[in-house]
């Protein structure tokens, strides 16, 4: 049983004096030729060694200043250096870049962001949601446009984040306040995320949400619907450009909006990196990194043409696939 452990690491503490010993002093140090005598000693005395824990050997041969061995075994670890990668300590600084980010960003829009037209805000907010019937004013088609794209845009995070970047934190809570806080919620989930992320079961590939957002029909949808938004903004009045800037610098409903929608479209061509990686088609799908650089429609176009996920990423769930079962 002995030659079936794969010793990987020692850790040395001090042993006190058990027993006096019966002959003469002999150190052990960390050579081979000790550690040989010290196992084919083990051997023939029979002692079962078991992985994970200290190996008893002969007392005669420790002393006081003699350095004993915490072996441990390989066998039940098929991944040791994926396992010390984890175990070591996290790097925060990016995360602590994205919080003093996401600090700056609500203190700006609560204190710096121009609010000169807080009547009008509520207007418009009442006329996006159809809480105010037609009463003869024609609404800017850029920010009828904006209003919708944005309600878009946590369906395309939900569909880049779950399943290839899911982390300890659930992203589920912040991909479902982006709805109502867009990029300012989703922030501190950037913040908080770490990968690797955790491997996703065929089982829970084909159950809600999944299912729905790996499908490639809410793709499709996703991407002619915003692709219909977009044309139906940029196909307009050529007046709409100028009144939209000039509430962008009075508004703060619009400028906060247009805010959001800048950093949801720059934060997106991470995100498509991060999944192309994770579902290994990096090779073939690299030529759509610069095209996700387009706002909305560069993601969106991706996760039409991505693949699904694959075995490495969705392991089956079989019990039978355990060697040591």
């Amino acid at each position: 049983m002995l030659e079936s452990i794969n010793l990987i690491s020692c850790n040395f503490s001090r042993l006190p004096l058990l027993l006096k010993p019966s002959r003469p002093h002999q150190s052990l140090r960390q050579s081979p030729k000790n550690l040989l005598l010290l196992q084919s000693r083990a051997s023939s005395s029979s002692t079962f060694l078991k992985s994970d824990k200290i190996l008893h050997h002969n007392h005669r041969f420790l002393r006081k200043d003699t350095f004993f061995h915490i072996c441990k075994s390989s066998l039940n670890n098929p991944e040791p250096e994926k396992n010390q990668i984890q175990e070591e300590g996290r790097d925060w600084s990016s995360s602590i870049l994205l919080f003093a980010l996401w600090g700056a960003l609500l203190y700006y829009c609560f204190n710096l962001a121009p609010d000169q037209t807080p009547t009008q805000d509520l207007y418009f907010l009442k006329k996006l949601l159809n809480l105010k019937g037609d009463d003869g004013f024609r609404m800017n088609q850029i920010l009828v446009g904006l209003w919708y794209i944005m309600g878009l845009w946590p369906l395309v995070y939900g569909m880049l984040l779950l399943p290839t970047a899911r982390s300890k934190t659930p992203a589920w809570p912040f991909i479902v306040l982006s709805f109502f806080g867009g990029v300012y919620a989703l922030l501190p989930y950037f913040a908080l995320w770490s990968p690797p992320s955790p491997p996703v079961s065929e089982t829970e590939l084909r159950q809600w949400p999944l299912n729905v957002l790996e499908s490639k029909v809410t793709a499709g949808v996703t991407l002619v619907s915003g692709l219909g938004i977009i044309l139906y903004s940029v196909v307009g009045n050529a007046g709409d450009w100028m009144e939209f800037y000039q509430y962008f610098r009075e508004s703060k409903f619009i400028h906060v909006t247009s805010l959001d929608f800048c950093l949801l479209s720059a934060f997106a061509p991470f995100w498509v990196y991060n999944d192309m990686t994770t579902r290994k088609w990096f090779d073939k799908g690299s030529w759509l990194l610069p095209v996700s650089v387009i706002p909305f429609l560069g993601p969106s176009l991706y996760l039409l043409l991505r693949p699904a996920v694959s075995e490495t990423i969705a392991p089956k769930d079989s019990a039978s696939s355990d060697p040591n079962t």
